[in-house]
């Protein structure tokens, strides 16, 4: 895992460490359905408490390893830090508590269609609340994604709301974690720990009241759940400090990969349904990531002929 120290800047070319890091980062989430499925007899509500649990004791070792928990005791002095991070710690768990309820709920390819639309809904994001002018082929690229929720709505007769509740909730996250003045490993663990205090308080009355699954359901479901730390926090961890390491078009790129090994689990691992509705809906989302992938690389290769560009 790279260094705290390293720069956090924009990246003038991709280290391979960085590709590594982050190859690694998104393959494991890539697989984690496989997990979730093994978890789905329990309620997604206590295997998110134990996600968040147990990624204290990973996320504070490596601050250990690093050397870098003086940064969190400055945070844990500021209210203003402090509120910051309640409020992205709140948008994470509600991410987190959707994903898990709809892998157990048989809609994994729901989960793939809202981490496809989420770049697309960042651009979104930038547009209303930064006043960022997105260019003409991202413009399309956004309506061709609300396109395809317009499709899925309408065959369902609904929302797709696990779709736009992750978009949402990680896009949110994304964009407010931005302002969060710490690294990414230190940000990590102060959002899981605020969160460990009504987590732990949660586990303890399921346990009390004969609900839990900690304790009385078996070794299995102990070494699962004492396992959520691990497959929480060891991802996180890695991807945010592979990003560091890697030009922004790059991790654009990469971060189809997660969804897209989640939507083949989906459909060939796990039998959920793909009719000619979703696969319509689906072509419409592709054609939009190609869309914004191509403008992305444009403006980054742009950007590298400016900086190359010798001075008048």
């Amino acid at each position: 895992m790279a260094d705290e120290n390293t720069s956090s800047g924009l990246q003038n070319g991709d280290s391979p460490r960085g590709f590594a890091f982050a190859l690694t980062a998104y393959l494991l989430w890539g697989f984690l359905p496989f997990f979730m499925k093994a978890v789905a007899h329990i309620p997604a509500a206590e295997v998110v408490a134990h996600r968040i649990v147990w990624s204290v004791p990973v996320a504070g070792l490596v601050l250990v390893w690093f050397g870098r928990t003086g940064d969190i005791k400055a945070a844990l002095r500021s209210p203003r830090m402090l509120a910051m991070a309640t409020l992205t710690a709140v948008l994470i768990t509600v991410n987190w508590g959707i994903y898990v309820w709809a892998i157990a709920a048989d809609r994994a390819i729901e989960t793939a269609l809202g981490y496809y639309i989420n770049p697309l809904f960042s651009i979104f994001l930038g547009a209303v609340l930064l006043k960022e002018k997105p260019n003409r082929a991202q413009t399309v690229a956004i309506a061709l994604a609300a396109a395809a929720v317009a499709i899925l709505a309408f065959d369902a007769g609904g929302l797709p709301w696990v779709s736009i509740g992750l978009c949402i909730s990680w896009g949110f996250y994304a964009f407010f974690r931005k302002t969060l003045p710490v690294g990414p490993n230190q940000g990590f663990f102060l959002e899981v720990l605020l969160l460990s205090v009504p987590a732990l308080g949660y586990i303890v009355w399921l346990e009390a009241s004969g609900q839990g699954h900690f304790g009385d359901t078996g070794p299995v479901d102990m070494l699962l759940l004492l396992s959520c730390g691990l497959v929480t926090a060891v991802p996180l961890m890695i991807y945010a400090n592979g990003a560091k390491l890697l030009r922004l078009s790059t991790i654009g790129i990469m971060q189809y990969i997660a969804p897209t090994m989640i939507f083949i689990i989906a459909v060939f691992a796990f039998g959920e349904p793909f009719g000619t509705t979703k696969l319509i809906a689906f072509l419409f989302i592709w054609a939009a990531l190609f869309l914004y992938s191509g403008s992305m690389l444009q403006s980054a290769r742009a950007r590298r002929a400016a900086a190359l560009k010798p001075a008048e």
